[in-house]
C-alpha cells in the first residue's frame, strides 16, 4: 500500500515556522512582513484562492494588503499600482492573482514587480537564478512539490524523475530544483512519443499536464513516488463534481509514496507563498 503523503499536515508545520518568523520580527521591531495581493476582476477561483491567502496570512501575522480591482481596469493603472507597491517600504511581497482580463498582458504585469518582492518566483530575474543556482525567490508550488519530496526521500543522487508538463509555472522550475539535487530528469510535454513507456523508468513522477487522470497505474513502476499536481473538476455519470488530479490514485498502490487531490500540493502553494514573503523581509532587511 502506497504512503500518502500529506500535504496538510506538512503545510501546517510551514505555517507554524512562518509564524514564528514572524514572531521574532515583530519582537525584534521590524515589524510584520507585509504581502499586497492585486485581484482584477471577480473570477469566482481567484476569490477563493485570493480568500485563503489573506486568511492564512491573518494567522501567520503578516500583514494582507488588498487591492480589489474592476475587470475593466486599463492596463497602465495597474501597473501604476505595482510600481506604488515597488517603492513602499512596508510591502515585501507583490501578488497578482492570476488569470487576468484579457486585455491585461499578464507578462507585463509580472515583469512590471520588483524582483525582491516577487513571492510567486515569476519574475525573469528569480526565473535567471532558479535555473543558475544563484538564489532568489523559488516559486511556490515547485517549492512545496520539492517539501513533499523531501519527507520521503533523503537523496536524490541519480534518481530518475520524469516531470509531466513543461509550464513555466511547475514544470520547467521544478525540473530545475531537481537537478540542483543531482537527479537524471526528463521533462515531457504533450508531444513526448510513448509517454506511458517513459513514465515507467521513473523513480519520481511529477504529474502537472492538468488532464484529469492522465497518469494510470501501469505507468509507474513498484516503489516509485507520484506528485500530483493537476487539479481539475470532473462530472460523474450522476451529475457529481469532484476534485481530481493527473493521476488515478487508486491505481497507484503499488507506488511507495504518492500525494492525494485534494489535500496534497495545495496546501503547500499558499504555505510557501507565506514563507516566500517572510524570506523576501528578511532579504530586503538585509539589503538596509
Amino acid at each position: 500500500m502506497a504512503e500518502i503523503i500529506d500535504g496538510k499536515a506538512l503545510a501546517t508545520q510551514v505555517l507554524a515556522r512562518t509564524a514564528e518568523d514572524v514572531a521574532q520580527m515583530i519582537a525584534a521591531g521590524a515589524g510584520a512582513p507585509g504581502l499586497a495581493v492585486i485581484l482584477v476582476g471577480n473570477d469566482p477561483a481567484s476569490e477563493v484562492y485570493v480568500g485563503r491567502k489573506i486568511a492564512q496570512c491573518r494567522k501567520a501575522g503578516i500583514r494582507s494588503i488588498e487591492h480589489r480591482l474592476p475587470a475593466d481596469t486599463p492596463q497602465e493603472q495597474v501597473l501604476a499600482l505595482i510600481d506604488a507597491l515597488n517603492a513602499d517600504e512596508e510591502v515585501h511581497g507583490i501578488l497578482v492573482q492570476l488569470p487576468l482580463p484579457r486585455h491585461i498582458d499578464a507578462a507585463l504585469v509580472l515583469d512590471r514587480i520588483d524582483p525582491g518582492k516577487d513571492v510567486d518566483g515569476f519574475h525573469p530575474v528569480n526565473v535567471g537564478r532558479l535555473s543558475t543556482g544563484t538564489g532568489g525567490l523559488v516559486p511556490c508550488t515547485p517549492l512545496g512539490v520539492m517539501m513533499l519530496l523531501d519527507s520521503v526521500i533523503d537523496d536524490y543522487r541519480g534518481l530518475k524523475v520524469v516531470v509531466i508538463g513543461k509550464s513555466n509555472i511547475v514544470g520547467k522550475p521544478v525540473s530545475m530544483l531537481l537537478l540542483e539535487r543531482e537527479a537524471t530528469v526528463t521533462v515531457t510535454h504533450i508531444e513526448t512519443r510513448d509517454l506511458p513507456d517513459v513514465a515507467r523508468k521513473a523513480d519520481i513522477i511529477v504529474a502537472a499536464a492538468g488532464a484529469p487522470h492522465l497518469v494510470r497505474g501501469y505507468w509507474v513502476k513498484p516503489g516509485a513516488v507520484v506528485i500530483d499536481v493537476g487539479i481539475s473538476r470532473v462530472t460523474d455519470h450522476d451529475g457529481v463534481t469532484r476534485i481530481v488530479g493527473d493521476c488515478a490514485t487508486h491505481e497507484l498502490d503499488h507506488a511507495k509514496a504518492v500525494t492525494p487531490v485534494p489535500g496534497g500540493v495545495g496546501p503547500m502553494t499558499i504555505a510557501c507563498l507565506l514563507s516566500n514573503t517572510v524570506l523576501a523581509a528578511k532579504m530586503r532587511a538585509m539589503k538596509g
